[in-house]
């Protein structure tokens, strides 16, 4: 839908967008050309710098409730969503689903912070930024990655990729300095919550890592990595390939313990039979004998 733009000034504090400043007030009737969202998945998400929107047309500011209806009808709602998606599982997954999913037709976009800012701010990670990013490029719900992602939303960042609403669970994040560094964006009205899901998350994962650490290194060992690669000992190294000697030689006694139960019942079934048989053969031999030797039988000397 084509829109006019006046050369008007933009709200207080707010950043202008591309387009309000037109020359002598001058009115310009200008088309959204904002990136639709996916219709297919033939392909993985775009990087934001591959598909950045260079829409001229006034941005508008709009309200939840706008959103909510559909408004605006021209354009895609744009909804951004950030974090570190480090071990992407099912809870990440869960979350960028309630994103895409607020309006009726919504831009997903997905910041993914870089290693550097997320070792400074949080902690090392499993997977390194390029794996995160590659990540969350394959998820169904994500539109556009932003890769390099800021650790805190800046007005100038918001402008840039012509964010409306920002979608994050409702729990305070202290980080960097701050009490919350989503308090800014929920004062401006663009912050909307979505639900943690529970029993699932990193940290999780790593735990349960971390304390199947045995279980794991000895499953590696056997698959041919080696213990510099897992950071085994050398005396860790020999007592986890001895324990796997053990468990092999405890499933071949196992192996012969269930083949000896088969072959025994086998016999079994077979001894079963074959008294069965003879019991029956024995019952006709006697019926036999009787009915020719017996006192009515047939034999006549």
């Amino acid at each position: 839908m084509p829109v006019l733009a006046r050369g008007a000034e933009s709200e207080p504090g707010l950043p202008k967008r591309p387009g309000d400043e037109r020359p002598g007030g001058a009115m310009e009737e200008l088309e959204h050309t904002c990136p639709q969202p996916r219709l297919t998945l033939t392909a993985p998400a775009p990087f934001a710098d591959e598909t950045s929107c260079q829409c001229r047309a006034p941005h508008e500011k709009l309200t939840i409730a706008q959103a909510r209806l559909g408004t605006p009808v021209d354009r895609p709602v744009r909804v951004y969503a950030d974090g570190i998606f480090d071990l992407f599982h099912s809870g990440h997954a869960r979350a960028l689903m309630q994103a895409k999913t607020l309006f009726p037709n919504s831009y997903l976009l997905v910041g993914v912070c870089s290693d550097d800012l997320t070792h400074k701010f949080k902690g090392f990670t499993v997977m390194n930024e390029t794996e995160r990013y590659e990540a969350l490029r394959h998820c169904r719900y994500v539109d556009e990655v932003i890769r390099d992602a800021p650790w805190t939303l800046t007005p100038e960042f918001l402008e840039k990729h012509k964010i409306d609403f920002v979608a994050h669970d409702d729990i305070p994040y202290s980080s960097a300095g701050s009490d919350d560094v989503y308090k800014h964006i929920k004062e401006a009205g663009m912050f909307v919550p979505t639900q943690r899901t529970e029993g699932i998350s990193t940290s999780d994962i790593i735990t349960r890592i971390v304390r199947d650490y045995d279980v794991y290194a000895r499953r590696n060992l056997q698959r041919g990595y080696t213990a510099k690669e897992l950071n085994v000992s050398f005396i860790n190294e020999k007592k986890y390939r001895f324990q796997n000697q053990v468990d092999k030689m405890k499933e071949k006694v196992k192996n012969v313990e269930e083949k000896s139960k088969e072959f025994v019942n086998k016999v079994e079934e077979k001894s079963h039979d074959l008294i069965q048989k003879w019991e029956e053969k024995s019952r006709e031999f006697i019926g036999n004998f009787l009915e020719l030797f017996g006192p009515d039988g047939a034999l006549v000397t």
